[in-house]
């Protein structure tokens, strides 16, 4: 097996709410659009970032997602300055992202803040100055 993720799925409990906050919040361009069904955002050049209603979920995989808490998934969006993150925190708050962690220096080195999506996703907006975190910036 190669070492990659093609799909990152996400069920969600309400499509119409996700859809308002990435693609008329946050300002992102959908790949696929199925309404009442998923959505998709080409996140990276082979990586689609997949949003899709719970219903679909359960017929497919055959049991419900668990709920409740946070759960133990993050997200990141990496920028190449921390300027760049408080920016994007910014954008999320208009959005409607709740949750919302500023942006701190963090002790390996980077500068980062946390964001919850309509369904509680955290996404970490990160500057990372270390090899690794460079390797990611378009």
């Amino acid at each position: 097996m190669d070492q990659r993720v093609s799909f990152i799925t996400l069920v969600v409990t309400d499509l119409e709410a996700t859809r308002r906050f990435y693609v008329d919040g946050l300002g992102w361009e959908p790949a696929v659009d199925v309404v009442g069904e998923v959505l998709m955002f080409r996140v990276a050049e082979k990586v689609v970032l997949s949003m899709w209603v719970e219903s679909g979920f359960v017929e497919e995989v055959g049991h419900a997602p668990a709920r409740g808490g946070i759960l133990p998934i993050t997200l990141s969006h990496n920028l190449a300055t921390a300027r760049g993150v408080d920016t994007v925190l910014e954008q999320a708050r208009a959005a409607g992202a709740t949750q919302i962690g500023e942006g701190v220096q963090r002790e390996w080195g980077g500068y980062s803040g946390y964001f919850a999506d309509p369904d509680g996703f955290r996404w970490e907006v990160a500057y990372n100055p270390q090899e690794i975190g460079q390797s990611v910036l378009p």
